[in-house]
């Protein structure tokens, strides 16, 4: 095979939904190469968008939360976040998602940046949003199975704690990676 010449995209010829959960629906997606003529099913893990946020208080600290994971088996300190409703604005999402797992409301509320969270297998993105001026207004309203604890850290606490591997969650991490020149003054966010 050449190796200089330009990728080609893979054309799709169809699917089966294989289980479909309350979180996602896992498919069998048939697709061909087009100079190739090779043929194979590839596993696509189809889900909604999710939001995750950074909340940010007046005295600058970050809301964050540690949660129960039970892929890990073990508590994750990262932001609040989850799934964005079908139609639903990011924003708006991001707002509700800080209300309901941490009480926290806050605005403006505005865009970081948006990632795909794994292209090989996963069908949706993932939207970060900057909500400044966070304060602690409303109860918490968990889903029933959720297990978290909030807790707010000065800003610079939270950027050393993530480049000294202390936040692991992947997500987290982008999030942070865009609010923190944001936070340094040196990029604006997306509006």
């Amino acid at each position: 095979m050449n190796a200089s010449a330009a990728p080609s995209r893979w054309e799709r010829l169809g699917d089966k939904t294989l289980t479909s959960t309350r979180v996602f629906d896992v498919r069998s997606t048939r697709f061909r190469h087009p100079r190739r003529d090779t043929e194979r099913d590839f596993i696509i893990i189809d889900s909604p968008d999710w939001v995750n946020v950074i909340a940010l208080t007046r005295d600058q600290q970050l809301v964050l939360v540690r949660q129960f994971r039970f892929g890990t088996e073990a508590f994750s300190l990262e932001i609040p976040g989850g799934v964005i409703e079908r139609g639903e604005d990011p924003l708006v999402a991001g707002v509700r998602e800080l209300t309901e797992e941490t009480g926290y409301t806050g605005q403006p509320a505005r865009l970081l940046g948006s990632v795909h969270p794994n292209p090989a297998l996963q069908t949706n993105r993932c939207h970060f949003v900057l909500v400044e001026d966070a304060t602690c207004t409303h109860p918490l309203d968990w889903d029933e199975d959720e297990e978290i604890e909030v807790v707010t850290m000065p800003v610079e606490k939270v950027l050393k704690l993530a480049h000294a591997g202390g936040v692991t969650h992947a997500l987290a991490l982008n999030a942070l990676l865009l609010f923190e020149p944001v936070w340094r003054g040196t990029r604006s966010p997306r509006a």
